[in-house]
């Protein structure tokens, strides 16, 4: 029974270790979280990173249990995933970078509700579009090793969710804490910085694609 105890304790830590690494990269989604939490306030980057958060947690699930016929279908259609969230995040870049933030704040304030739902849709699904998030799982389980008993695997999932919940928590109260300092002027600026650093941050990621697809 000890045993038991110690190897799911030893699993939950290595699931939020794990779950706080895949998500520290700041890509575009976290680009987009940071925009959100300061054009709209801290629920509407949580209710985003949550939705990434959601979806990573999946990934893991997959990539910890190998379900191989999910496996499969996303090496079968993965260039098709990759090119359908670069497009919708390159519009999605280049709405951040014509939006008006006077708007954007009186939409937010009169819909609270339904865009926090919003929020965590987008963001759950363009991080779902993402299907390489699988194999940086697939390399994380493999550093950490070791053999895994069902419920072991299970908590190390668990984990996971929790460790990614606890990076988007801490990123959104700290980029939070200085939204106070953005003025309008401010904010209008932040959004061509933030919406030309997501359109960026893709078109690169497709070059490096490609490159690789051609030399690979």
């Amino acid at each position: 029974m000890t045993t038991e105890i110690i190897g799911a304790g030893s699993s939950l830590i290595q699931g939020i270790v794990i779950g706080f690494l895949a998500s520290m990269p700041l890509g575009p989604i976290g680009v987009l979280c940071i925009q959100r939490t300061i054009s709209k306030g801290r629920w509407s980057g949580f209710a985003s990173g949550l939705g990434a958060a959601t979806s990573d947690f999946i990934y893991a699930v997959i990539a910890g249990f190998s379900v191989s016929l999910v496996v499969s279908f996303i090496e079968e259609y993965q260039q098709a995933l990759t090119w359908i969230g670069a497009i919708i995040l390159i519009a999605l870049g280049l709405k951040i970078f014509f939006s008006n933030p006077m708007k954007q704040m009186a939409n937010s304030s009169s819909k609270k509700s339904s865009n926090l739902w919003q929020d965590y849709g987008s963001t759950f699904a363009l991080t779902f579009t993402n299907p390489l998030a699988i194999f940086l799982f697939l390399s994380l389980f493999s550093i950490f090793g070791g053999e895994k008993t069902f419920v072991e695997q299970i908590v190390r999932m668990l984990g996971v969710g929790v460790g990614a919940t606890c990076w988007w928590l801490t990123l959104i109260m700290l980029v939070g804490f200085f939204r106070k300092y953005f003025t309008l002027k401010r904010l209008y600026y932040m959004n061509k910085v933030a919406g030309a650093v997501i359109v960026l941050l893709v078109l690169i990621g497709l070059f490096g694609h490609l490159i690789s697809e051609i030399w690979g």
